[in-house]
């Protein structure tokens, strides 16, 4: 079963990392506070729960009849992002939480979430750092997988823009072996 990612483009690739340019994306994201595991947990459901209906499709006039919920298909990968000046995997206590909507749909026709915790935005195109690996997530692998992507970027004399974020591609029942992750970290334009 083909889950849609984000289209970029790679713009530099060596040893474990490599440069992307991201295609423009609409995301629903929400902020929720905890360590790392439970705000993921927070967000996956607040979101899970937006893309399996707790949404409204959007109604136009004059029609006025009870307005209808859409299922929105899964996509991968799902973000986690510290919310902290530290940027700190390990420390922080509130994370931005993303999923990225499937392309077909725009701002303006993806059906609404009802929940207002969940919040629709339109991310521009955008060149990151990604840095690819597998296995479990801990808070302490997280950050030093963090450290590395830091140190390729540096390496390859890139600017950072941006806050560190981990994207997770796999469901929970994947084998650790199996399972893809991200570090990506927004770059000035190399």
């Amino acid at each position: 079963m083909a889950i849609e990612e984000p289209k970029y483009t790679v713009v530099m690739t060596d040893g474990p990392g490599e440069v992307r340019l991201y295609a423009p994306v609409l995301v629903a994201e929400t902020l929720v506070e905890g360590d790392m595991d439970q705000a993921s947990g927070k967000g996956f459901r607040l979101i899970a729960d937006f893309i399996f209906g707790n949404n409204q499709i959007a109604m136009t006039a004059p029609v006025s009849i009870e307005p209808q919920s859409a299922k929105i298909a899964m996509t991968a990968p799902v973000m986690l992002e510290p919310q902290s000046n530290a940027v700190d995997f390990q420390k922080a206590q509130q994370w931005l939480v993303k999923f990225v909507m499937p392309s077909q749909y725009t701002l303006a026709s993806i059906p609404k979430p009802k929940n207002s915790a969940v919040t629709l935005r339109e991310l521009p195109s955008k060149p990151y750092v990604v840095l690819t690996y597998s296995g479990f997530n801990t808070q302490s692998r997280v950050q030093a997988k963090t450290q590395e992507a830091v140190q390729w970027a540096l390496q390859h004399h890139l600017v950072l823009a941006g806050v560190p974020q981990l994207s997770r591609y796999d469901p929970p029942w994947t084998l650790p072996m199996f399972r893809r992750n991200e570090i990506m970290i927004e770059v000035a334009a190399p």
